[in-house]
């Protein structure tokens, strides 16, 4: 009976259940750090089938595909980096409204990017990386080439039985993530309970005034600026859309910080709502990598913070410059050890900050980033699927 209504509740449920009772055991359990594998075991899972699923369903996609995706590619592409855009602007006007000053401390490790050209170099070297290298590392900018690329030699030399083939192992692949997908309130009962046993309350007095202005400026983007955006492109009510992808991508993915693990989340998402898997199955990839809200406003908040911490003279209209800086830089995040934070160097060398104070304001985002990223990709990959959704219903408004 226990497991017939376990089975019988709605997902979303489950997965609140698992979050409440994971907060209570990290609270007072603190100690019992096995629990914490769940999260981990769930996590890794995803993330070892997304390159699989993204691979074998765009390949089947564009070897199945008929003609007329074109313009809805086009428009979900614009909303991607529309809504980056103005998440940028967003970022810089909340942070000449509320200045923010950093503690600076010693500076991170890592590479950083000397300029946009390092990133788009990079990003052009990632798309033509060995395919199978591309899935063992994840790599998604090369699995969507390479898939792309073969899926239209498919198209036009294979046989349609060979065809019916690919597409049969992609449902196969694509059953085995809704079987990981049912594990889910496990996986976040046991993210929460390390986050809560882990993570202490120190980041919000000593950052607090930061973390609500990168906090802030991300949900406004969420909650009124990419509404807005669909409004416009749908011409209905975009709330009921909004909360739906909130509650069932943006929730799994602020606990498992990952786009990449919340790809397969998406997709199921997509297909329960009955979008054309032709479509979804490349754009959900596709807004994992060029999508980058969350990423535009970190980069923006940061270098901002950091120029007024170190005395620079900003005014709001060279600062508007930046916000397509952070636009660019931030769509080749994905293939950048460390993400959005250690573009913020980059962005911070227009204002001529040197590369060895800028690394500081990178230390600082890693201290946050329990809270900082957690927010970030649940922004990012939650408006992939909603701007995915809206593509397509955009498209199906002008056929009529």
């Amino acid at each position: 009976m226990v497991f017939r209504w376990w089975t019988g509740t709605s997902l979303v449920v489950r997965i609140l259940i698992g979050l409440a009772i994971g907060a209570v055991l990290g609270l007072v359990v603190p100690g019992w750090t096995a629990i914490g594998m769940l999260g981990q075991v769930f996590v890794s899972a995803l993330k070892a089938i997304a390159p699989v699923l993204v691979a074998v369903l765009v390949t089947a996609s564009i070897a199945k595909a008929r003609s007329g995706l074109g313009p809805r590619f086009r428009t979900v592409i614009t909303l991607y980096l529309l809504s980056t855009f103005i998440a940028a602007i967003d970022a810089v006007m909340g942070s000449f409204l509320f200045p923010v000053s950093l503690k600076l401390t010693d500076a991170a490790g890592g590479t950083v990017p000397s300029g946009l050209s390092d990133v788009f170099t990079n990003l052009l070297t990632n798309l033509v990386t060995n395919p199978l290298q591309s899935i063992a590392t994840a790599n998604y900018i090369g699995i969507l080439f390479w898939a792309i690329i073969i899926g239209l030699a498919l198209k036009l030399k294979a046989s349609p039985r060979t065809i019916d083939v690919v597409g049969d192992f992609a449902e196969v692949v694509s059953q085995v993530v809704r079987w990981v997908i049912q594990f889910a309130p496990f996986g976040i009962l046991g993210l929460v309970f390390s986050s809560v046993a882990e993570s202490g309350l120190y980041i919000f007095s000593d950052y607090g005034r930061l973390l609500l202005l990168l906090v802030g400026c991300m949900l406004i983007t969420a909650l009124i600026v990419n509404p807005l955006i669909a409004a416009f492109y749908i011409r209905r009510n975009p709330y009921p859309l909004l909360w739906r992808c909130l509650r069932e991508s943006g929730l799994n993915a602020f606990f498992t910080r990952s786009s990449a693990a919340n790809i397969p989340i998406n997709m199921n998402l997509c297909r329960r709502m009955g979008l054309d898997e032709d479509f979804y199955s490349v754009s959900i990839p596709l807004g994992a990598t060029i999508n980058m809200n969350g990423a535009a406003v970190t980069i923006t908040v940061l270098s901002l913070a950091v120029a007024h911490t170190v005395g620079v003279h900003v005014t709001f209209l060279s600062a508007l410059p930046l916000s397509l800086i952070a636009t660019l830089g931030a769509c080749g995040a994905s293939g950048v050890a460390g993400g959005s934070l250690l573009l913020v160097p980059m962005a911070c060398s227009f204002f001529g900050i040197s590369n060895d104070i800028a690394m500081q304001a990178v230390a600082v985002g890693f201290i946050i980033g329990v809270v900082q990223d957690s927010v970030e990709t649940a922004l990012n990959s939650s408006a992939d699927a909603f701007f995915t959704i809206t593509a397509e219903l955009h498209d199906e408004k002008n056929e009529k």
